[in-house]
């Protein structure tokens, strides 16, 4: 290693970096983001009637409790125009316990709200007014219109900006709304295509397919065809979205993000056609209620596919529930990048030195002079979540960073970004992949140049983080030469000399090492 002499000057305190812009204060501390801390929403739909309780940062839904019930309100709607008797008796009584559930938690404001089952059987009124009664709950019925809005809503939780289509598929109705790219949901239209109310449908397959067919055709004729995407919400997309994972082999068993093409949609109803659905189930961890939808389901989402003709197909985990939390956020708070925020939360919660991330990522950024904005919010999320898996055992801490970062129930990430994110927080805590127990076949979401990316950030914030542990930038700073093959480390106060002790010299070498380039110290003596 080289050493060059150098007179120390002047420290450079680390202030606010412009190009955070608005993420250079976090917000979950606001009152706004305060005054969401523990939101509940109590979903009663076609099939399930679920309760949701968000709570920590506001932006990015945390979930503190989520229990699900299938009750099944809307099985037999079509042949008598009633809730199911059976489900509506399941219905109340998961309704008793959750009333009681959030009572114990504090939860408040609590949103209850009812969709396509409740608000078009005869009886509906009649059951709101019982819950009411016995629970003190006060349901809100949504129309078809508000319901696709609310949806919007909630995949704007998880992608800020989204553009094309989303459409949400439930029991006995399915919505469609368009996402503008600025936002703003725009046009929204509601269908009767949920597949129990498909199971009342005479006349066997033939007949189901041909409204299907003139459903979806009257749908489509509202919106432009080839979508730049498709965002599919509700459980019944997700369990064929399960299975397209099964199929393709796919290594990361997240749903939120995955994204799938036209023609591998197709392939896969194919499969489902000729698999047994007992078989289908097994490897695929679908409830029996669930897996009973999916053949029809699948119908609908092959002709909405061939009408539509998206570019790409992608499954939202967050739908209506984490469209009523943003319909409570500020705008402010909605103009948040999720993954940061998240980040944030997790550093200020469970770091051992929280704030030094913000420090740490302007230590490291002279790394990537010519990072595009979107690798950049990578390398502040790195930088955030550093440290706050510590408290794992030190043999397995690298595997859990990796694991906490890929499995994360985060929004705003591609799988790719997940593993690219996962990757950078193994090599901070790990100088090599070498005797872990992470799952390699991960790294085929990632181009190779990629994975080399994510060890070098790894490497940075190995090496930043043992420098010292507040302010880097005030006493030493990177230079990185990628022609001459040069990493400089400029040490600029007594100080910095002093920590640039063995242990930070050894990581030193290891990052000029990935970089391919010639480490030199100046200032060192």
């Amino acid at each position: 290693m080289t050493q060059r002499a150098m007179a120390s000057g002047p420290t450079s305190p680390v202030g606010l970096h412009p190009e955070w812009g608005p993420f250079g204060v976090p917000l979950f501390d606001a009152p706004e983001a305060q005054a969401l801390k523990r939101v509940g929403v109590i979903d009663i739909g076609s099939n399930s009637v679920r309760l949701v309780v968000f709570d920590g940062a506001a932006r990015s839904p945390a979930y503190f409790y989520n229990e699900k019930i299938l009750c099944g309100l809307g099985a037999g709607f079509a042949q008598t125009g009633r809730l199911n008797p059976e489900g509506r008796v399941r219905a109340l009584a998961a309704l008793r316990r959750f009333a009681a559930l959030t009572r114990g938690m504090g939860v408040a404001p609590l949103l209850t709200v009812a969709t396509a089952a409740v608000r078009d059987a005869e009886d509906g009124p009649a059951f709101r007014a019982e819950v009411q009664a016995e629970t003190g709950l006060d349901i809100r019925i949504v129309d078809g219109a508000e319901e696709a809005r609310l949806s919007a809503q909630g995949v704007l939780v998880g992608w800020p900006g989204a553009e094309g289509l989303i459409c949400d598929i439930g029991g006995s109705s399915m919505e469609l709304a368009q996402l503008t790219g600025d936002g703003r949901v725009g046009t929204r239209k509601t269908s009767d295509l949920g597949p129990l109310k498909l199971m009342g449908i005479k006349g066997g397959k033939k007949a189901v397919r041909t409204h299907i067919k003139a459903r979806v055709g009257e749908l489509a004729s509202h919106f432009d065809t080839k979508p730049k995407r498709l965002f599919l919400v509700g459980g019944s997309w997700r369990a064929i979205a399960r299975v397209d994972m099964e199929r393709r082999g796919y290594p990361l068993k997240v749903l939120h993000e995955y994204r799938m093409k036209p023609k591998a949609i197709l392939d896969t109803i194919k499969f489902i056609a000729k698999t047994d659905p007992d078989a289908l189930r097994s490897r695929t961890g679908t409830s029996a209620e669930r897996m009973r939808l999916v053949p029809l389901a699948s119908e609908v989402l092959k002709r909405l596919v061939r009408e539509l003709r998206p570019q790409e197909v992608a499954i939202s985990s967050y739908g209506i529930r984490e469209g009523l939390l943003y319909e409570q956020m500020t705008p402010a708070l909605r103009q948040r990048d999720p993954l940061i925020e998240a980040a944030r939360h997790a550093e200020a919660s469970s770091a051992r030195m929280p704030g030094f991330g913000r420090a740490l990522y302007y230590f490291v950024e002279p790394l990537f002079p010519r990072a595009r904005p979107e690798k950049r919010r990578l390398i502040r999320a790195a930088c955030l979540l550093h440290d706050v898996s510590w408290r794992a055992h030190p043999d397995y801490r690298a595997e859990v960073c990796f694991d906490n970062a890929t499995r994360a129930n985060l929004g705003g990430m591609t799988h790719a970004e997940r593993v690219f994110l996962g990757l950078a927080l193994l090599h901070r805590y790990k100088g090599n992949r070498a005797n872990t127990s992470f799952d390699e076949a991960l790294l085929a979401l990632l181009p190779a140049a990629k994975v080399t990316e994510a060890e070098i950030l790894g490497r940075a914030m190995r090496f930043g983080a043992m420098f010292t542990v507040e302010k880097p930038t005030d006493h030493g700073a990177l230079r990185y030469r990628p022609q001459r093959h040069e990493l400089i480390l400029t040490l600029k106060t007594e100080q910095g000399r002093a920590l640039f002790g063995e242990v930070t010299e050894a990581r030193f070498k290891a990052l000029a090492g990935a970089l391919g380039a010639e480490p030199i110290v100046e200032g060192g003596a």
